[in-house]
């Protein structure tokens, strides 16, 4: 009669086992850590989606507008004793000089909410100074003769009164925040 031997498995060298154990996690964490910290592009560039004023969307990455600050797509101003949506306004003058044509965003900064902050150009046209000359974006520390000039002539913004975009964010926040 055949007798059946029962097979035991070898013990497991633990020190190996914790130690290969170890080795996967760090390198899963290194390998996390390094795909969210990969520094966007330079240079971003195509066919954009106009989010407000002064952000698009180009080749799957968000671009905050270099230098200038627009009103918020629901901001309103004043202008001949009506209320106008300035935001909508600026908007869609963003669409206008965009045109469906190609957008090249050159990478200035990332600002603190992970947008890439670039200047942006149409067939050679900075957007941005653009936005500004136009009256539908105030300057943001560049651009500060096409805004005065904007200013003398009453374009846009400036043909009524209206908030800065700055100063109108942080009072809505402060509608929103609890306790207000």
């Amino acid at each position: 009669m055949a007798r059946w031997r029962s097979y035991r498995r070898p013990p497991a060298n633990r020190a190996f086992t914790t130690f290969a154990l170890a080795a996967f996690i760090i390198a899963a964490g290194a390998g996390a850590y390094a795909l969210r910290n990969v520094p966007a592009r330079a240079i971003v560039s195509g066919h954009a989606r106009i989010i407000d004023g002064d952000s698009l969307m180009v080749a799957g990455t968000e671009v905050r507008i270099y230098g200038i600050d627009a009103p918020e797509l629901f901001q309103r101003c004043t202008r001949d004793g009506r209320e106008v949506l300035c935001g909508r306004e600026a908007a869609r003058q963003l669409i206008a000089l965009i045109a469906g044509q190609v957008v090249t965003c050159e990478r200035r900064d990332i600002d603190r909410y992970g947008r890439t902050v670039a200047l942006c150009r149409v067939d050679g046209v900075d957007l941005g100074r653009a936005l500004v000359a136009s009256g539908h974006a105030v300057s943001y520390g560049s651009y500060l003769q096409e805004e005065a000039g904007a200013r003398a002539e009453r374009k846009g913004i400036w043909a009524g009164q209206f908030m800065r975009p700055r100063e109108w964010r942080d009072r809505e926040r402060g509608r929103f925040a609890p306790g207000a």
